[in-house]
């Protein structure tokens, strides 16, 4: 999940300020956390919690689990997102954060993946990946391309995270969600700001496809413009699961989150550890 926060911290100074090239500066005083890092961290939350209550399983408390998760996320993206109302929230889901009875908007926009790497890292399997991504978008992404994109987005953080190569994850993305038919070089110079699933998913993934390493890829995704610091952050997520993340960039990182939020992510760190669900598997597959 950290790789999510740090392309958003990474791409959040080149959102309005797109820069076509991957040679800049990682961390500067003009980064910040914005909307994408708030809502993964609400999202971690809200699935911490609701282990708490309800441990998911094969059986049949599987209806009951997701049921809780549906209204957990809501709770804490609401509870959270509140306290950060200038992080940059579109106007729909402002009015969804703050709003007394939320309701899903049916929305395919970016936000659907940007925030739904934490299911990606819990998920023990692709079809947990995928029921999780579910019950968590549709709470405000409920169209099906935002449902396709936070989907994409968590299965391939979770096949990458459990040792699939990168043509096999290629051949996943592409026989379920989205073509990859283009390379960051035939597009760099023409893609523009967009923020739907459609159009950010699959060039985030592509940036993760064509990287030789965390960093890379990060580069990768800022280097086309676009929505950076969303585009950024899913490709990020990708990228942590794949490669790990270095701990100098992921000790810049931090020094971005205030109190509240390092406390969270320090739980989901304790829930993903050994007390929690089981932590990376060695690249052999």
């Amino acid at each position: 999940m950290i790789g999510a926060i740090i392309g958003d911290i990474v791409g959040s100074r080149f959102e309005f300020n797109n820069l076509r090239s991957k040679d800049f500066e990682l961390f500067t005083e003009d980064c910040q956390v914005t909307d994408d890092s708030i809502m993964t961290l609400a999202v971690a939350k809200a699935l911490i919690e609701t282990d708490k209550m309800i441990q998911l399983s094969s059986g049949e408390h599987n209806k009951e689990y997701y049921s809780l998760l549906e209204k957990t996320t809501v709770n804490y993206m609401q509870e959270i997102g509140r306290k950060y109302p200038d992080c940059g929230y579109g106007g729909m889901f402002s009015r969804w954060v703050f709003g007394k009875n939320p309701r899903p908007y049916n929305s395919f926009g970016n936000g659907a993946a940007m925030r739904i790497s934490p299911a990606g890292f819990a998920a023990r399997t692709e079809s947990e990946a995928i029921s999780l991504s579910e019950a968590i978008t549709g709470v405000t992404h409920n169209h099906k391309e935002g449902i396709k994109g936070a989907e994409a987005t968590a299965v391939a953080i979770y096949m990458s995270r459990h040792g699939f190569t990168k043509n096999e994850i290629r051949c996943k993305i592409i026989t379920s969600y989205y073509p990859l038919d283009f390379t960051l070089n035939e597009i760099r110079d023409s893609y523009q700001f967009n923020e739907t699933c459609q159009e950010t998913v699959p060039q985030a993934i592509e940036a993760f496809m064509e990287a030789a390493s965390f960093e890379d890829a990060i580069r990768n995704a800022i280097s086309i413009g676009g929505d950076s610091d969303t585009l950024a952050a899913i490709t990020g997520a990708i990228a942590e699961a794949y490669y790990g993340v270095p701990e100098p960039i992921r000790g810049r990182a931090l020094t971005y989150l205030d109190d509240e939020l390092l406390a969270i992510l320090n739980a989901w760190n304790d829930f993903t550890g050994d007390g929690g669900r089981d932590r990376q598997i060695s690249r052999s597959h």
